[in-house]
């Protein structure tokens, strides 16, 4: 239970923890992991029964992480020490992890919230939002990704190296637990009104934007490679459409000036689809996400020199365009020329010699992020 300046319930919670594995015949410890109280709290958790952790680094998943090393037993269940889930009824979590799972997430929506336990905007938008997007990125079937109450193994979890310190550890967990494969199961749970009489130490719209870059920061195809795809694809088909003739679109005429635009977004468009190789390539190597074999067979393939080719040949058709332009230019004396005739070959040739370019210095950009695998590759 972590715990910062629990006095009211901090106690209560640890005596029902302690008559659910009682009544289940297990032999295991409540671990409150403080977090700086000045309340008294702790000395209340110790004469409940509860062994105390002190955890200086302050937030939520600070003092979670704190406790979970702490432990010692082979399953971990945390919870709120706020009296907001009842501890005396914890057989579904236990007998889930006893069938394998190797998480098991309460779900309050499912179990019920009891009034006054959530606010509206919690209720209808913020969780609900969050956990579809969640399930949406992550391709898990979660749906209540920040119940505060879940079990887990403990040596899986270790595995998982969390690192968050705040309110974004409940994301995190469910986030890596996936992406690892674990298998996951839900059981419904009651939410209660907290029997605190201050205010939450959760801030609605802070903590859900730390959660929401969360998901965001470890899923650099959502955030990246989707948009770049969907730019480049409508950048080139507009740029190509527009080369040939004005087109028309709901009534509006659309011609070199959407060009020019269609010319950025194309732009724009590989910029972050190279992002998201960016991206996945220095999470993967700093161990925020997984390894993905199939990743790795890409950046085999995508080699330094084969970039700088690439990027060179690009460049060079975008060159020998603006040339061909140029000429065209000297045919007419170097004189005034239409904008809608010459600007058809202009445009699309410089976006060429600057995504040419893009790919060349992308190509050093992706060799540095990816030199440890070069090395494994070369010592093979």
């Amino acid at each position: 239970m972590p715990c910062l300046n629990e006095a009211e319930t901090v106690e209560t919670c640890v005596r029902a923890a302690l008559l659910s594995l009682d009544r289940l015949g297990v032999v295991g410890e409540v671990i409150v992991a403080d977090n700086g109280s000045i309340d008294g709290s702790r000395e209340l958790a110790a004469r409940a029964g509860a062994t105390i952790v002190s955890v200086g680094e302050k937030g939520y998943g600070a003092a979670l992480r704190g406790g979970i090393e702490a432990a010692r037993g082979k399953y971990v269940i945390m919870g709120d020490a706020d009296d907001s889930y009842d501890f005396s009824h914890l057989d579904p979590f236990l007998e889930r992890l006893r069938d394998g799972y190797d998480l098991v997430m309460g779900d309050r929506f499912s179990g019920g919230v009891d009034p006054g336990a959530m606010s509206f905007l919690h209720k209808y938008v913020g969780n609900p939002v969050l956990s579809g997007i969640g399930r949406l990125f992550f391709s898990t079937q979660v749906h209540d990704f920040h119940c505060g109450l879940r079990g887990f193994r403990r040596d899986a979890a270790m595995e998982l190296d969390l690192k968050t310190p705040g309110m974004e550890f409940a994301s995190e967990l469910v986030v890596k637990a996936s992406l690892a494969g674990w298998r996951i199961a839900e059981v419904p749970v009651i939410l209660h009104p907290d029997g605190r009489g201050r205010a939450p130490h959760l801030r609605s719209w802070r903590d859900g934007w730390r959660h929401l870059r969360f998901l965001l920061l470890f899923s650099p195809r959502w955030l990246f490679l989707y948009p770049g795809l969907a730019l480049l694809g409508v950048g080139i088909a507009l740029t190509t459409a527009l080369y040939f003739a004005p087109l028309r679109f709901f009534g509006a005429g659309l011609d070199i000036h959407s060009m020019l635009y269609a010319s950025a977004a194309t732009l724009l468009g590989m910029q972050l689809c190279l992002f998201a190789l960016f991206a996945r390539v220095s999470a993967q190597n700093g161990g925020l996400l997984p390894r993905r074999p199939s990743l790795d067979r890409l950046l085999r393939i995508l080699t330094l020199e084969r970039g700088l080719l690439l990027g060179l040949a690009v460049a060079l058709c975008g060159l020998l365009w603006s040339a061909a332009a140029f000429w065209q230019w000297r045919e007419a004396g170097f004189g005034a020329l239409d904008p809608r005739v010459v600007m058809r070959d202009t445009i699309p040739a410089a976006a060429l010699m600057v995504a040419g370019m893009e790919i060349m210095l992308a190509s050093f950009l992706l060799s540095l992020l990816s030199w440890d695998i070069d090395t494994r590759a070369a010592n093979a």
